[in-house]
């Protein structure tokens, strides 16, 4: 994450030891379940809980938001936040949630307690079924996407710092390491890992998705390479984005790709068998996006400016 305030970041990560990605949850005196957040409301003087009212919208709600999912049935933003540093306090991630228009839905959906979580650090997220999944330093997590309730912790063997994520339909993981050694890791749906793909051309590979035909498609910080893998490992096509640095990619369904540049703050789009246009500039510490169907937009986390940035799409 390398523009300046961001690049800060991600030094303190790369430099940071591994310790994050293993720091257990505080135990409690006395152990209580896990328990979601609720959707922004307050408590009237007769300690009736009361929602908040549909003329009120409520903006932020972040702390390092570093990606984000769109859960479409619910028609809410899902957004991933790394909290405070772990030297400062171990085990502080929490996902929030978002409405389409940028107000809060659910402030602390998952970590409104810490009680059954452990959330160091979340980077890269994604969504398959009725599953959230995100990396946490060496590990993938899943939260039912009902409850948030806490589902898997995965290790991932040789992992030092998880980035970027991407779930095929039939439960495969696929996963970026940022720091050294520079790979692509494949989970099965058992948690067996192995390395896709090992250094070259990968270089800081950082955000991944999965396009139309089933191909793993990777964003370099680097670089500006968009990188597609087969399944097996094989580099199919590298394409280029307008500018280097990228954290996000999107792929829309007839194949057009969208890349965010947390360096230098630009979307690239990539239309089949066309170079890349910038579409959208200036935009500060331009993390992992996502896109949200329903709307039709891009949603940017802005890494240390605790925001999301919305970009509509033409039809």
């Amino acid at each position: 994450m390398i523009s300046k305030t961001a690049t800060l970041g991600l030094i303190a990560l790369l430099t940071a030891g591994t310790a994050f990605a293993q720091a257990p949850a505080p135990a409690p005196s006395t152990p209580q379940p896990f328990k979601a957040g609720t959707p922004l409301g307050s408590t009237n003087e007769a300690g009736q809980a009361v929602p908040m009212s549909s003329n009120v919208k409520v903006y932020g709600s972040f702390h390092f938001a570093e990606s984000c999912t769109f859960d479409p049935a619910r028609n809410v933003i899902v957004a991933m936040n790394a909290g405070n540093p772990q030297n400062v306090a171990q085990n502080d991630g929490f996902v929030s949630l978002i409405n389409p228009d940028g107000s809060v839905h659910t402030s602390k959906w998952i970590g409104a307690t810490r009680d059954g979580l452990t959330l160091n650090h979340p980077l890269g997220s994604a969504i398959q079924g009725s599953t959230l999944y995100t990396v946490d330093g060496d590990t993938i997590r899943t939260f039912d996407l009902a409850s948030g309730e806490p589902k898997r912790a995965i290790p991932v063997t040789g992992a030092t710092l998880l980035n970027g994520i991407a779930v095929a339909a039939d439960g495969t993981i696929y996963a970026s390491n940022t720091r050294a050694p520079e790979r692509l890791f494949k989970v099965l749906p058992d948690g067996t890992s192995s390395v896709l793909v090992d250094g070259a051309p990968l270089a800081l590979p950082n955000g991944v998705a999965i396009d139309p035909q089933g191909n793993i498609v990777v964003v370099n910080i680097n670089t500006n390479d968009v990188l597609t893998f087969s399944p097996a490992g094989q580099l199919v096509r590298t394409e280029k984005a307008a500018e280097g640095g990228n954290d996000g990619v999107v792929i829309l369904k007839d194949g057009t790709k969208y890349t965010s540049s947390v360096r230098f703050g630009s979307v690239s789009r990539i239309r089949p068998g066309q170079q890349a246009e910038v579409i959208a500039r200036g935009i500060p510490s331009a993390a992992s996006m996502c896109y949200d169907s329903r709307q039709n937009q891009l949603v940017i986390p802005l890494n240390p400016n605790n925001a999301l940035a919305f970009i509509k799409l033409g039809q």
